[in-house]
């Protein structure tokens, strides 16, 4: 006979493998940034390299001791649709070594880790549009503010259990919004106030290190698997493998539809194309890809490529100076890969919503996405243009004229990337010692 009472749902385990997973692929996602430092470091002149490299290395530091001290709490902590509390979790005070995430089968401190790197790459991402004329000091604060203010209640809003995003419906596998969207807005609001560079649409500003480029994309598109697929929290049932092959899927279409598009526009395939059309695939499949299929991530990869290879023009169109082509990228590639998960959802992912080429006439998911985009661009942009003015205002944003033209690495950090002054010096055989003048001119 059939017992006669129902047994309640045997509550979640540690697993092991769970666990090990996710301490992997947070390793993965930390190294994103120094990818990026890199990817960034590389398409700037010789004399902002260091800066660049500083400018994501510093957000490492920063990020992670306030998400410690109540960046976690605030993005994850129960509350409000807008921000969260948990005074267990201020300066992770009161969390057991197995405490397991709500639902899930990983310790808090795994997940509160995991998200930590997410938190660390985004404001990371905003430096590529500011280079070449931002006071180290005011970029730092910057860092400090707007993780605080911006990104934490854009991660509860999203992510959050009663965030109000999260509670619409609005689909965010990785951070189409959280992440880019909110860093592409946010560069945006920052450069309309801080101005152009010296020399914008006069001087040649082109990459100093291609292969630095193209290093640092490849570090990035192999940390996106840990960004991406780790984003399901495990192993279970098989939503985070579709989301690592729908990465790849997308990233290798986003790279071709680039390569075609400047092939067409401007004659070239270009390196600077390839690295830059990965990242944009990356970007755009990063919200869609545990909701789409793999034919569906062709189509994504392929949009987001074309349509973030046209965007990155517009600077010189609007006169906007995206140093590195954050919004481009970014803001654009987040837009499109979060809008589109209105049309390519099949329902048979990570939730059974579906868009209008799988059913939904009724555009239901789609304006659900549209909500999601629109509010956090316009509140980044807003709230990031404040931050900018003011401390614009106070210690000032931008480093002298005279020091951006002779170089920043050397005014900010006493230091250069290269060191020239003993290129090819050796003596040649046979000729005489000569000792330079200590005010004569050597061309490096």
């Amino acid at each position: 006979m059939a017992p006669a009472i129902t047994l309640a749902a045997e509550a979640p385990k540690l697993s092991s493998a769970n666990t090990g997973f996710m301490l992997i692929c947070s390793a993965l996602v930390l190294l994103m940034t120094p990818g990026l430092a890199f990817f960034y470091g590389g398409m700037v002149r010789v004399k902002s390299t260091l800066n660049m490299l500083m400018m994501s290395f510093i957000s490492i530091g920063i990020i992670t001791i306030l998400w410690v001290l109540y960046g976690f709490s605030l993005a994850f902590g129960s509350g409000s649709p807008f921000i969260g509390w948990n005074a267990d979790w201020i300066g992770l005070s009161d969390i057991g070594l197995t405490e397991l995430w709500p639902g899930y089968t990983i310790p808090v401190f795994v997940f509160m880790v995991f998200q930590m790197m997410f938190a660390i790459i985004t404001p990371a991402l905003i430096s590529g549009a500011l280079a070449d004329r931002v006071k180290f000091s005011a970029w730092a604060l910057f860092v400090a503010l707007w993780g605080t203010i911006v990104y934490v209640p854009v991660a509860h809003w999203v992510w959050g259990g009663d965030g109000w995003a999260y509670k619409l419906g609005v689909i965010d596998f990785a951070g189409g919004t959280a992440v880019h969207i909110n860093a592409g807005a946010a560069a945006l609001g920052v450069i309309l106030v801080i101005g152009k560079r010296v020399g914008f649409k006069k001087d040649p500003m082109r990459p100093h290190s291609l292969p630095l480029v193209m290093l640092g994309a490849g570090l990035l598109w192999f940390g996106w698997f840990g960004f991406n697929a780790g984003s399901w929290l495990g192993n279970d049932d098989g939503v985070g493998a579709l989301m690592f092959v729908n990465t790849q899927v997308a990233t290798a279409a986003a790279m071709l539809a680039w390569l075609a598009y400047e092939k067409i526009k401007h004659g070239a395939f270009t390196t600077l194309g390839a690295a830059s059309g990965a990242v944009a695939g990356l970007v755009a499949i990063t919200p869609s890809g545990g909701a789409i299929s793999p034919l569906g991530a062709i189509a994504v990869g392929a949009i987001a490529g074309v349509a973030c290879a046209a965007a990155v023009g517009l600077k010189f169109k609007f006169g906007y100076d995206d140093s590195l082509d954050v919004v481009g990228v970014h803001m654009v590639g987040g837009i499109v890969g979060s809008l589109l998960i209105g049309f390519f959802a099949t329902g048979k992912g990570q939730s059974t919503a579906t868009g209008v080429f799988y059913g939904d006439h009724s555009f239901d998911q789609l304006w659900k996405q549209c909500a999601g985009v629109f509010a956090v661009l316009a509140y980044s942009l807003v709230v990031s243009a404040v931050l900018a003015f003011l401390l614009d205002k106070t210690i000032g944003m931008r480093v002298p004229e005279d020091v951006e033209v002779s170089g920043i690495d050397r005014a900010e950090h006493a230091e250069t990337a290269y060191d020239f002054s003993g290129a090819g010096g050796g003596v040649v055989a046979g000729a005489p010692a000569t000792a330079a003048s200590p005010n004569k001119k050597v061309d490096a």
